[in-house]
């Protein structure tokens, strides 16, 4: 599932059914994740058996999934494949923000898909 949530200064952003953040990458140009290996160790992909739901101000109409090259379906959210951060420890948290990591930036999503950038 993804769904809303209020984090601060970011505002409302987008975070899985145990309210973890989710996060977009800036390498992807398509819904075709380009993050494997350890990347995905670092920044794992939210991925699902079946398809995906949505709640709190998340549009289903933004929801949609692709298939990664290990052959599992990830989530993704107006055209951006969605990760998760292993650096966040508990709901709520985002020190994922803004990282360069993996040879480009990583941001939270907004409810409209897009990236929430403070800078």
């Amino acid at each position: 599932m993804v769904k809303t949530a209020s984090a601060g200064k970011l505002g409302t952003i987008l975070v899985d059914e145990k309210g973890r953040t989710l996060y977009l990458f800036e390498a992807d140009k398509s819904t075709t994740s380009t993050c494997d290996g350890s990347c995905a160790a670092a920044w794992p992909p939210l991925v699902t058996s079946g398809s995906p739901s949505t709640g709190g101000s998340a549009k289903s109409s933004l929801l949609g999934t692709s298939k990664r090259s290990d052959g599992t379906t990830q989530v993704t959210y107006n055209g951006h494949p969605v990760y998760r951060y292993a650096g966040d420890s508990k709901p709520g948290d985002t020190n994922g923000q803004a990282l360069n990591q993996f040879g480009a930036e990583w941001y939270v999503l907004d409810a409209a898909g897009n990236k929430v950038d403070m800078s």
